[in-house]
Protein backbone atom coordinates (compact mmCIF):
# COMPACT_ATOMS: atom_id res chain seq x y z
CA UNK A 1 0.00 0.00 0.00
CA UNK A 2 1.46 3.40 -0.79
CA UNK A 3 2.39 5.83 1.72
CA UNK A 4 -0.61 8.12 3.03
CA UNK A 5 1.31 11.19 2.81
CA UNK A 6 1.99 9.91 -1.49
CA UNK A 7 -2.10 9.73 -1.74
CA UNK A 8 -2.66 12.82 -0.11
CA UNK A 9 -0.31 15.46 -2.13
CA UNK A 10 -2.02 13.17 -5.16
CA UNK A 11 1.60 12.16 -6.83
CA UNK A 12 0.93 9.46 -9.23
CA UNK A 13 4.29 8.28 -9.96
CA UNK A 14 4.48 4.47 -10.28
CA UNK A 15 0.59 4.16 -8.69
CA UNK A 16 -1.52 1.41 -9.57
CA UNK A 17 -4.13 2.98 -12.27
CA UNK A 18 -6.84 2.95 -9.54
CA UNK A 19 -4.71 5.81 -7.49
CA UNK A 20 -3.87 7.77 -10.82
CA UNK A 21 -5.53 11.12 -11.64
CA UNK A 22 -5.97 12.93 -14.90
CA UNK A 23 -3.75 15.91 -14.71
CA UNK A 24 -4.87 19.44 -12.83
CA UNK A 25 -7.05 17.06 -10.45
CA UNK A 26 -6.58 17.96 -7.01
CA UNK A 27 -7.13 15.31 -4.21
CA UNK A 28 -10.30 14.97 -2.22
CA UNK A 29 -8.83 16.84 0.62
CA UNK A 30 -7.16 19.45 -1.17
CA UNK A 31 -11.07 19.82 -2.83
CA UNK A 32 -12.47 20.20 0.21
CA UNK A 33 -9.95 22.98 1.83
CA UNK A 34 -10.39 24.55 -1.21
CA UNK A 35 -14.34 24.76 -0.32
CA UNK A 36 -13.42 25.85 3.26
CA UNK A 37 -11.75 28.65 1.76
CA UNK A 38 -8.40 27.61 3.04
CA UNK A 39 -5.55 28.39 0.08
CA UNK A 40 -4.63 25.55 -2.27
CA UNK A 41 -1.66 23.05 -1.53
CA UNK A 42 1.39 23.96 -3.50
CA UNK A 43 3.18 20.26 -4.78
CA UNK A 44 6.84 21.34 -5.34
CA UNK A 45 8.71 19.67 -7.90
CA UNK A 46 10.24 16.18 -7.55
CA UNK A 47 13.99 15.67 -8.62
CA UNK A 48 14.47 13.31 -11.32
CA UNK A 49 14.49 9.33 -10.43
CA UNK A 50 17.62 6.96 -10.83
CA UNK A 51 17.49 3.87 -13.05
CA UNK A 52 16.81 1.40 -10.35
CA UNK A 53 13.59 3.70 -9.20
CA UNK A 54 12.26 4.02 -12.56
CA UNK A 55 12.15 0.23 -12.79
CA UNK A 56 10.11 -0.37 -9.88
CA UNK A 57 6.47 -0.68 -9.93
CA UNK A 58 4.33 0.67 -7.27
CA UNK A 59 7.47 1.54 -4.97
CA UNK A 60 7.19 5.47 -3.91
CA UNK A 61 10.10 7.35 -5.37
CA UNK A 62 13.06 8.74 -3.66
CA UNK A 63 14.72 11.80 -4.12
CA UNK A 64 18.40 10.91 -5.61
CA UNK A 65 21.08 11.29 -3.58
CA UNK A 66 22.36 15.06 -3.35
CA UNK A 67 26.13 14.53 -2.75
CA UNK A 68 28.37 15.44 0.75
CA UNK A 69 27.37 17.92 2.14
CA UNK A 70 29.98 20.59 1.89
CA UNK A 71 31.52 22.83 4.79
CA UNK A 72 33.51 25.80 5.15
CA UNK A 73 35.83 25.70 7.84
CA UNK A 74 35.14 28.61 10.23
CA UNK A 75 37.71 31.73 10.18
CA UNK A 76 39.04 31.42 13.43
CA UNK A 77 41.83 33.27 14.50
CA UNK A 78 43.98 32.40 17.75
CA UNK A 79 45.92 35.48 19.32
CA UNK A 80 49.50 35.35 20.17
CA UNK A 81 51.45 38.29 22.25
CA UNK A 82 54.39 38.16 20.01
CA UNK A 83 54.90 39.31 16.11
CA UNK A 84 58.12 38.62 14.05
CA UNK A 85 57.76 41.18 11.42
CA UNK A 86 61.02 41.07 8.18
CA UNK A 87 62.26 44.72 8.06
CA UNK A 88 64.10 44.93 4.62
CA UNK A 89 65.91 48.31 3.90
CA UNK A 90 65.49 48.46 0.44
CA UNK A 91 68.80 51.12 -0.34
CA UNK A 92 71.37 49.00 1.94
CA UNK A 93 69.63 45.45 1.30
CA UNK A 94 69.92 44.38 4.65
CA UNK A 95 66.98 42.60 6.46
CA UNK A 96 66.52 42.09 9.47
CA UNK A 97 63.59 40.07 11.68
CA UNK A 98 62.01 42.29 14.52
CA UNK A 99 60.60 40.46 17.34
CA UNK A 100 57.62 42.92 18.74
CA UNK A 101 55.12 42.32 21.64
CA UNK A 102 51.43 43.34 21.15
CA UNK A 103 51.23 47.04 22.19
CA UNK A 104 54.68 47.55 21.69
CA UNK A 105 56.38 49.42 18.58
CA UNK A 106 60.32 49.04 17.28
CA UNK A 107 61.88 51.87 15.63
CA UNK A 108 63.69 50.56 12.04
CA UNK A 109 65.33 52.87 10.49
CA UNK A 110 63.45 56.32 9.84
CA UNK A 111 60.19 54.02 10.73
CA UNK A 112 58.09 53.41 13.74
CA UNK A 113 56.82 49.62 13.95
CA UNK A 114 53.73 49.74 15.97
CA UNK A 115 51.74 46.40 17.02
CA UNK A 116 48.78 46.32 17.59
CA UNK A 117 46.93 42.96 17.32
CA UNK A 118 48.69 38.83 16.50
CA UNK A 119 47.00 36.33 15.47
CA UNK A 120 47.58 32.88 14.25
CA UNK A 121 45.18 29.75 12.87
CA UNK A 122 44.67 26.79 15.24
CA UNK A 123 46.39 23.61 14.35
CA UNK A 124 43.69 22.12 12.53
CA UNK A 125 43.67 24.73 10.11
CA UNK A 126 46.19 25.86 7.18
CA UNK A 127 49.10 27.57 9.08
CA UNK A 128 48.98 31.76 8.64
CA UNK A 129 49.47 34.41 10.24
CA UNK A 130 48.44 37.99 10.89
CA UNK A 131 49.60 41.19 12.08
CA UNK A 132 47.89 44.75 12.45
CA UNK A 133 50.86 47.32 12.23
CA UNK A 134 50.76 51.11 12.25
CA UNK A 135 53.73 52.05 11.32
CA UNK A 136 54.89 55.70 10.98
CA UNK A 137 57.91 57.61 9.11
CA UNK A 138 59.81 60.11 10.59
CA UNK A 139 60.71 61.76 7.46
CA UNK A 140 57.70 64.93 6.62
CA UNK A 141 56.68 63.51 3.42
CA UNK A 142 56.49 59.66 3.67
CA UNK A 143 53.84 57.59 3.35
CA UNK A 144 52.34 56.21 7.05
CA UNK A 145 50.55 52.72 6.88
CA UNK A 146 48.01 51.16 9.51
CA UNK A 147 46.31 47.84 8.38
CA UNK A 148 46.24 44.01 8.72
CA UNK A 149 49.18 42.23 6.75
CA UNK A 150 49.14 38.49 6.16
CA UNK A 151 52.49 36.12 6.15
CA UNK A 152 50.48 33.69 2.98
CA UNK A 153 49.36 36.65 1.66
CA UNK A 154 51.49 39.55 1.68
CA UNK A 155 49.81 41.14 -1.98
CA UNK A 156 46.80 41.93 -0.05
CA UNK A 157 47.84 44.54 2.15
CA UNK A 158 51.40 46.07 1.73
CA UNK A 159 52.95 49.25 3.07
CA UNK A 160 54.03 51.42 0.12
CA UNK A 161 57.12 53.14 1.04
CA UNK A 162 60.67 53.99 -1.21
CA UNK A 163 63.06 52.75 1.21
CA UNK A 164 61.55 49.99 3.25
CA UNK A 165 59.46 47.07 3.15
CA UNK A 166 57.81 45.59 5.56
CA UNK A 167 56.25 41.99 5.90
CA UNK A 168 54.79 39.51 8.51
CA UNK A 169 57.30 36.40 9.43
CA UNK A 170 55.00 34.85 11.78
CA UNK A 171 53.21 35.11 15.45
CA UNK A 172 54.67 33.87 18.90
Amino acid sequence: MRPLWLALIGLTIGAPAWAQRPPGDAAPLQQQWQQDGAPPVQQAPLPPLTGDQQSAPGVAPTPAPAGPATMEAPSVWVPAKIAKVRALDKVDAQTETLTIAVGQSVVFGSLTIAVKACVVRPPDQPADAAAYLTVTDSHPDAPDFAGWMLKNEPSVSMMQHPIYDLSVAGCG
